[in-house]
């Protein structure tokens, strides 16, 4: 039975998710819904390499193709807004930016000119494509899915939010691994393509804005920012996001506890001030 008190009360919602010893996608997609606000589901990305792992997929998902070559950014997008599990050999991508990422195709000159609008010259525009990381060239397929509803143990998580709750996970993530600073990394161009390949390569979080092709292709109308986390790091991240919570009586930095708009119209604002009637 779903207790829907507890689910209203951050410390006692936090407390209930701490008993578990594991938390699962939906529980990492609910904590973040329900204490950082984030109102897009966070989306697993697979690579398949192995072929009998995709074919293992093929054979018990329940997930989609593409009718036509799209962007890296609309599987994002279908599976972040409509929860779709979606699958994509390279002849479902369509950008060749991300197929240069992936490793399905080569630097040409092509890959260089689309790059010029970033660049003083050709040369500059060439050493924007040379820095950027790439997959191995063995790369069978990618799928994307929801994360509450996978069907695979995700490579990478990705996710789209405004800056602060990005501020706040990056906080956490910090905390939880003791690692500091978080390090902000941000290419021209392929940020969603490039941003998971990166995360799935280094092993270690980014956050950073959207590209202009992210930008138009990954529905991204209201300012948000990737998050971009390696698969089996968002749940210490999450973890301790419940324990803070726990401990300071709120998930929130500016002012932990309240949940409410209106007080970050000014900081220590004198006029938001409520006490007991005088008898």
């Amino acid at each position: 039975m779903i207790d829907s008190m507890t689910m209203l009360d951050d410390v006692a919602f936090a407390k209930a998710m701490l008993e578990k010893k594991t938390l699962s996608g939906a529980d990492l997609v609910f904590a973040l819904r329900n204490l950082l606000r984030m109102k897009y589901y966070p989306v697993a990305v697979k690579f398949f390499f192995v072929k009998d792992e995709l074919d293992d997929f093929k054979k018990k998902a329940d997930y989609k193709v593409s009718a036509h070559p799209f962007t890296f950014c609309h599987y994002l997008a279908a599976s972040r807004q409509r929860g779709d599990i979606l699958l994509s050999p390279e002849k479902g991508l369509g950008c060749t930016n991300a197929k240069y990422i992936f490793g399905w195709k080569g630097k040409d000159e092509g890959e260089i000119k689309s790059h010029l609008k970033y660049a003083k010259d050709m040369k500059q525009a060439e050493k924007i494509v040379d820095i950027k990381k790439r997959l191995p060239q063995n790369l069978l397929a990618f799928a994307t899915a929801p994360l509450h509803n996978s069907p695979f143990k995700p490579d990478v998580i990705h996710g789209m939010s405004d800056v602060l709750q990005a501020y706040h996970l990056g906080n956490d993530w910090s905390a939880a691994m003791d690692i500091m600073p978080f390090e902000m990394t941000m290419t021209m161009n392929s940020s969603a393509c490039h941003g998971v390949t990166a995360v799935f390569l280094d092993h270690k979080p980014n956050i950073s804005p959207m590209c202009s092709g992210s930008y138009t292709a990954g529905k991204t109308e209201q300012g948000e920012i990737n998050w971009i986390w390696p698969g089996d790091q968002l749940e210490p991240t999450v973890r301790w996001m419940l324990e803070r919570t726990v401990r300071d009586k709120g998930p929130s930095f500016p002012r932990t506890g309240e949940t409410y708009p209106g007080f970050n119209m000014c900081k220590l604002c004198p006029f938001l001030v409520w006490t007991k009637p005088k008898e």
